[in-house]
Order: C-alpha cells, then sequence, then structure tokens
C-alpha cells in the first residue's frame, strides 16, 4: 500500500528493539503477537533486546517501558494490547503521557493500512506512538493481524536504515541535540 524504497548502497543497522505485551490473561508462552513481532522483526535482521509481559495497569506498564527507556542497549520498543476500549485498555492513558513527542502520523498511518485489512474495525484501536527520551515507542493493538499490519505496513520500513528519502533510524544519533 505504502510506497518502499531502499537504498542498497546504505548499510543496514539492526535496531535492538523491546516487545511489551499488555494483558491481563496472556503470558510470555501465550503472547501469539509478541511473538510474531519477534519473529518479524528477526527475520529483517533486527535483535529483540527483550520481550515480556505485564497486566493492565499503568504503573506496571509504565514501570516496564521505562526500565527499557533508560537502558542505552534499547534503541526502540514495542507494545501489543491495551488500545482498545473496554474498562481494561488503559496502555495509551500509561504511555501518552510520557511523549516527549507524540508521533501523530503513526496512528494515521496505522488506521490507514489497517483498514485494508479489517475494514472499519480499525476504528476499535486507539494504536499511538511517540519518543520517550531518545526511545522511539510504538503502541499496537494486541491482536497478530494488527501487529503484522504495524510491521509490515509501517515499522518494517521506517526502522531500516535504508529506507529512502528518510527513516527513524538515521534520527537516532540526533534525538539528543538541544
Amino acid at each position: 500500500m505504502f510506497k518502499t524504497e531502499l537504498d542498497m548502497s546504505k548499510p543496514f543497522t539492526p535496531l535492538k528493539i523491546a516487545v511489551l505485551a499488555v494483558s491481563d490473561t496472556r503470558t510470555l508462552e501465550t503472547d501469539g503477537a509478541g511473538a510474531l513481532l519477534k519473529s518479524l522483526m528477526e527475520a529483517d535482521g533486527h535483535i529483540c533486546a527483550e520481550r515480556a509481559v505485564v497486566r493492565d495497569d499503568i504503573h506496571q506498564i509504565r514501570a516496564k517501558v521505562m526500565g527499557w527507556v533508560i537502558d542505552p542497549e534499547i534503541d526502540a520498543i514495542i507494545t501489543t494490547g491495551g488500545t482498545g476500549f473496554s474498562g481494561r485498555d488503559v496502555t495509551p492513558e500509561a504511555l501518552e503521557p510520557l511523549f516527549q513527542k507524540r508521533m501523530e502520523g503513526f496512528s494515521v498511518l496505522f488506521h490507514q493500512y489497517s483498514a485494508t485489512t479489517v475494514g472499519t474495525s480499525s476504528l476499535q484501536s486507539r494504536a499511538t506512538g511517540g519518543l520517550i527520551g531518545e526511545t522511539f515507542v510504538f503502541v499496537l493493538p494486541g491482536s497478530r493481524g494488527a501487529c503484522r499490519d504495524a510491521w509490515e505496513g509501517i515499522l518494517r520500513a521506517q526502522l531500516d536504515s535504508r529506507h529512502m528519502p528518510c527513516n527513524f533510524v538515521e534520527l537516532m544519533p540526533r534525538l539528543n541535540e538541544r
């Protein structure tokens, strides 16, 4: 759906990406969405720095994400789950207040891409993204389909140092400029 052009003369830079599943019912062993993200990112040459599961609890979500944000070995974080409208879905509420810069375009692109696979059901997601410190954070729904859409439709390109005309990787050395 979206144009992806790679400059193969540039080197590929593998990123270290942490994956957090937010769920009251899943464990690391039953977290299919997180496992899929790990598989997709590793197939594309990235490293899954860590994977974890926390409950749908604002404090647990923030604690885990902030622990990864301060870890200099982690370049990006992807969360999966807790983006719907049920009373327990609190991932956007947990993380959006921590964003120093909100990534409005991520939500827009996610919904555009997701609508091609699930139609108007895309409205039931509050997917979001932003920058916390020097770490990109992407907040995805908890379904395998939504995670595949986000990775294949958006993140694969933007987390590839060869993607043209620009990508997040080339911004990373400049994120702490003042």
